[in-house]
């Protein structure tokens, strides 16, 4: 009886390893959230036309959601807490918190929705989606490049970096132009743990 279970027992791992082979394969979604403390955002922003200055939002909140063999159906939701900008000086951090820029106090919060991954190998590719700031929404494209094949590596941490240029004058952010660049780089950095 007890070689008979165990000769059951062999028969039947191979099959349950295809089984989840097979799950993985017909688009099983691999479900991340975002480890905040390893995930920030950047905006690099042309000054006078010769420098430029660096704004960091630290704080941000999401997920992610990666359909294997179907990466259209992918999902990126991020919130950044733009209350907790940082920036390289007192007066350039007022100003971005102030009603002419972010305008914090009545929005609070900047988001990213991507709808829809397109893979240009296992690890580079872009998502659409649309990027909301200051209330209003307008369609963003992100370049994304992942450190290693987040199918792959189902189950396991992955990391991406993805980059944007927006112009400023979309979002409500139309002073001092003579002195601030309207291309605005914006920078993902994230990590993604399963969950």
């Amino acid at each position: 009886m007890t070689r008979q279970i165990a000769a059951i027992g062999l028969i039947l791992l191979p099959l349950l390893a295809l089984f989840a082979l097979a799950n993985a394969a017909a688009g099983v979604p691999q479900r991340y959230a975002l480890d905040a403390s390893a995930s920030n955002v950047s905006a690099r922003v042309p000054f006078f036309g010769l420098a430029s200055k660096t704004a960091r939002f630290p704080r941000m909140h999401g997920a992610v959601t990666i359909v294997p063999g179907a990466p259209e159906q992918a999902m990126i939701d991020v919130t950044f807490d733009a209350t907790a900008i940082e920036a390289p000086d007192s007066v350039t951090l007022e100003r971005l918190r102030g009603e002419k820029f972010f305008w914090v106090e009545k929005y609070p919060t900047i988001r990213f929705v991507g709808r829809s991954l397109k893979l240009a190998s296992p690890t580079r590719g872009t998502v659409t989606g649309e990027l909301t700031a200051r209330g209003v929404t307008r369609p963003a494209t992100l370049s994304v490049t992942f450190d290693a094949d987040p199918i792959a590596q189902a189950g396991k941490p992955v990391s991406f970096t993805g980059t944007t240029t927006i112009d400023r004058r979309d979002f409500g952010m139309k002073s001092y132009q003579l002195i601030v660049g309207n291309k605005v780089d914006i920078t993902l950095k994230a990590r993604m743990v399963p969950r």
